[in-house]
């Protein structure tokens, strides 16, 4: 078998696939990228680009619906066909055409198929028409497959065909019921949006909301759903599924007892690696296994600094921005190590604490809206950072907040550390939160330390007038008044 040599072989062609190609060639190395379904992968056609744009006319009705005036001329039910619509324009009807196009003016070929390792620097890929291509990488192999929906092993979930992710952002048929299974980001997102879209909705989470966020965001987001209808049962486990009935509803048997009745039931409980069927045992690792990295994106346990991880694959940070900065931070490597074959990997100093460890920025698409970056108040004590924990209600502080939405209700958190006396974790909640992120992933990446933030003045009046009141309140709790 004739093989195709390659400086790069990247396996994926979604949005950190893609950054990785562009990036390697913009280093004019040839390159060769695999992609066994839709050039642009998971976030471009049920991921992020798809809930989001089902996400945004509900949030954009609600944000209408809190302020006096807007408010009587947004009475009308929601066009579930229009926000449809928009949904399959931003996914090209799922026509991946334009985006192959993209990858082919970088300079790359395009390979259609399911790419395998197939031993040091080689992949296998089987193509749509039963031919295999073999690839031989002069210098790396990327992995960036992404992650799939993990469905739990429970009695009857097989006979219900439960939905995934994909088919809470592909669907165009709207369950008079929906059961969503899980507290995560995908569950609160999909439950905010179904229940815009006119589901009545039942969120069955078994320990909490966004628990890995502060404490209050869950609660806040717990109780938006709430006033807007959905049914959120927290500390609930499923003993059992089954469709019944000649309408085939779903009948889930929870753990305390009650029992649900729906017609459809979606799994939001976590992600799996797309690695069990990926050649890993041909390079010593164990197939369907997380690929461990280090800080310059070398999968570790295999000699040769040849082999790289980005995006999900790693499982540093399921988010496409992490991934993405993760593969731009792979593409340098190689093509440094392509021109020397010896590197000191110690010495790679721009790639050391690289930010997705202590600076990952998150938005949450809820009503409110959820965005955080850096460490928690538990994450920095456990760290043994000796840390200041100021928090806002930014309704009651901000002015700009309550001309933006009347009767603002939310909340913003800052972690700072008091040795170096710089923010090392922000928490923001409330309407319209995720435009203003940026601000804080800028302060916790760059370290920048309080006494410089407080020359960088908010503008009158906006939201982001809370970075003052934060301020102002770390001041006074360093501070304190006299008496």
């Amino acid at each position: 078998m004739n093989e195709k040599v390659y400086d790069v072989v990247v396996i994926g062609a979604g949005p950190v696939g893609q950054t990785a190609v562009s990036r390697c060639r913009a280093a004019d190395l040839t390159v060769a990228v695999v992609e066994r379904e839709l050039v642009g992968g998971e976030c471009s056609y049920w991921g992020c680009v798809p809930s989001k744009a089902l996400l945004r006319p509900v949030l954009v009705l609600a944000d209408a619906r809190r302020v006096d005036g807007a408010r009587q001329a947004a009475t009308g039910a929601i066009d579930r066909q229009a926000v449809f619509g928009r949904r399959d324009r931003y996914v090209s009807g799922w026509d991946d055409s334009g985006q192959a196009a993209g990858v082919e003016a970088m300079g790359a070929d395009l390979i259609r198929g399911h790419g395998r390792l197939d031993g040091v620097r080689r992949v296998a890929v089987a193509t749509p028409a039963g031919d295999t291509v073999a690839l031989l990488a002069r210098h790396a192999v990327l992995i960036s497959s992404g992650s799939g929906a993990a469905i739990p092993d429970l009695p009857g979930v097989a006979e219900v065909h439960p939905w995934t992710n994909r088919d809470g952002t592909d669907s165009s048929r709207v369950p008079a019921r929906l059961a969503i299974v899980g507290g995560g980001g995908v569950a609160v997102e999909m439950a905010t949006a179904w229940h815009g879209l006119g589901s009545a909705v039942a969120l069955l989470v078994r320990s909490g909301v966004l628990t890995g966020m502060e404490p209050f965001v869950g609660e806040a987001v717990i109780g938006g759903l709430r006033e807007s209808g959905v049914d959120v049962r927290t500390g609930v486990g499923i003993r059992r599924l089954r469709r019944t009935g000649e309408s085939g509803e779903v009948t889930i048997d929870l753990d305390n007892g009650d029992v649900v009745e729906v017609d459809e039931v979606m799994f939001a409980t976590g992600r799996r690696p797309l690695t069990d069927d990926m050649g890993l045992d041909t390079v010593g690792l164990a197939p369907g296994s997380w690929l461990e990295t280090d800080d310059t994106l070398t999968v570790t346990g295999v000699e040769g600094d040849w082999l790289y991880a980005a995006g999900d694959a790693n499982h540093r940070a399921l988010l496409t921005h992490q991934g993405k900065y993760q593969a731009r931070i792979a593409a340098e490597v190689i093509a440094a190590r392509a021109r020397s074959a010896a590197v000191d990997v110690g010495g790679w100093s721009r790639f050391v604490a690289t930010a997705d460890r202590f600076a990952v920025p998150q938005v949450f698409f809820t009503d409110p809206e959820v965005g955080s970056v850096g460490m928690t108040e538990r994450q920095a004590r456990e760290a043994g950072l000796p840390v200041s924990v100021v928090d806002i209600e930014i309704g009651e502080v901000v002015m700009g907040a309550n001309l933006y939405a009347d009767g603002y209700r939310g909340r913003a958190r800052m972690v700072v550390d008091d040795s170096r006396g710089v923010p090392v974790g922000v928490t923001m909640v409330g309407p319209g939160i995720g435009e203003m992120l940026h601000s804080a992933t800028i302060a916790v990446a760059g370290q920048v330390p309080i006494a410089r933030l407080w020359h960088a003045v908010p503008c009158f009046p906006t939201v982001s007038e809370l970075w003052l009141r934060l301020l102002e309140a770390y001041r006074d709790r360093r501070e304190p008044t006299a008496g």
